[in-house]
């Protein structure tokens, strides 16, 4: 036999196996620890069969991410899976044209679709009035109360027992501020933690129509007596050093991973940096309430984000898509990510999965997201669903930061941020009629 002959065929037969191969482009908003298990979430899969290839791609911020996105769905190269984050629900739910419903993806690629065995709280963010699921739920978080235990002795206090109430954070912050802290509290995305789960944490409006889940004629509500309460308090205890504001977005995260800050309100997904990074021994509680507010602690809302699949690409494509979101489904897989990052679990069968398995046990505080998220939720519970939401929560912060810098007051800045929040929804709506 010709040795030469029969290499240049398994060459061939090699390199057609390659070809072959259904790439798929996933364009994600992931950095550091996180981004690494997007990665491996894409070895995993790309491990467990031949036929399609899942091509993981940073892009920058969820709003670097999303604007590249239009951009090259117009010059009609937009990759095939696009991670948004909550606040862009809305508008993608709008370009009708530009995505393909995750519902229909999954049955139309033949893989065992039940929208019912994902986490109810978290499926029916992202699905539509008449129950099509429109993307998958893949890094859903909740606002939750990070605290640092080691401080917490340090000061004299129980590490135990973190605040449950505002007037306990405060209570807290005092004790934090007198045995050295310069940075007793500080919150990472105010609008989401301040405002949005603030609102559903006590079963009151953020917008009407049920927070914009029932309609895209919403208008905001959160200037009411209660909202201006809280702020005016976080106001006080700014001028008291005892909340200290680290800018917009995430940006507070790092100063509580590094020590800096002993307190925070921000997501539950804080978990995976502060167990990997942190010097210390971090705790997790429930999002603090005021006792006096009938209905409260009611539920959280979602936070993080979902993927959506772009329109204009192949069957088969569109197959290999359904197979990795059926992957990420996999009760194992599911449960392994909800357990490494700190987002919720995507399915029932992986929080029952990972419950079984101890770890929340061994782990105290890493359930607290689940179960503020699985209560019974109300009308004004749900989620908040607003269309240009990302200009609404800047609109927010600039409000909020002339309160924190104490040129405003608490009233003033939610009435001008309702009003201009406002101008935001009725030129949503004009474009969405």
């Amino acid at each position: 036999m010709n040795l030469k002959f029969v290499a240049v065929t398994l060459a061939a037969f090699f390199s057609l196996s390659a070809q072959a191969q259904t790439e798929i482009q996933w364009w994600h908003s992931m950095p550091g620890a996180l981004g690494e298990w997007v990665n491996d979430l894409a070895k995993g899969f790309n491990a467990s069969q031949s036929e399609y290839k899942i091509v993981p791609t940073f892009k920058g911020s969820y709003d670097e991410s999303m604007t590249a996105a239009i951009a090259a769905y117009r010059a009609g190269n937009a990759p095939h899976i696009l991670q948004v984050f909550e606040v862009g629900t809305a508008t993608m739910m709008a370009s009708k044209g530009a995505i393909v419903p995750v519902g229909k993806v999954m049955a139309d690629a033949g893989v065992k679709f039940d929208s019912a065995a994902y986490v109810p709280a978290v499926a029916g963010y992202y699905t539509a009035p008449n129950g099509q699921m429109l993307s998958f739920p893949f890094n859903s978080s909740t606002t939750v109360f990070h605290y640092n235990k080691d401080a917490f002795k340090a000061a004299g206090m129980d590490p135990e027992k973190p605040p449950k109430t505002w007037t306990e954070v405060t209570q807290a912050a005092a004790k934090l501020k007198t045995s050295g802290h310069a940075c007793p509290f500080t919150t990472s995305w105010v609008s989401w933690t301040q405002l949005e789960s603030f609102s559903a944490w006590h079963n009151v409006e953020f917008a009407t129509k049920g927070n914009g889940m029932r309609g895209i004629d919403t208008r905001l509500t959160f200037n009411t007596p209660l909202h201006v309460r809280h702020i005016e308090n976080l106001s006080n205890m700014a001028k008291q050093g005892l909340f200290v504001y680290k800018g917009r977005g995430n940006a507070a995260d790092a100063t509580f991973v590094s020590g800096e800050c002993a307190m925070t309100t921000g997501s539950s997904a804080l978990y995976g940096s502060v167990k990997r990074n942190a010097k210390f021994v971090g705790g997790i509680s429930t999002l603090p309430y005021y006792p006096d507010v009938e209905g409260a602690p009611q539920n959280t809302v979602i936070g993080g984000a979902s993927l959506w699949v772009m329109s204009g690409k192949k069957p088969a494509e569109y197959k290999g898509i359904g197979q990795f979101f059926a992957f990420l489904s996999r009760p194992e897989e599911a449960a392994k990510s909800h357990q490494r990052t700190g987002y919720l679990p995507v399915t029932i069968a992986s929080y029952e999965l990972t419950e079984k398995s101890g770890f929340y046990k061994q782990n105290p505080g890493t359930d607290v997201s689940v179960t503020q998220m699985i209560r019974k939720t109300t009308d004004k519970s749900r989620g908040i669903r607003l269309g240009n939401f990302v200009q609404i929560r800047n609109i927010i912060d600039e409000e909020l930061e002339q309160v924190w810098a104490g040129k405003r007051s608490a009233k003033e800045s939610l009435d001008t941020a309702v009003s201009r929040g406002n101008e935001q929804l009725e030129r949503f709506q004009k474009a969405n009629k």
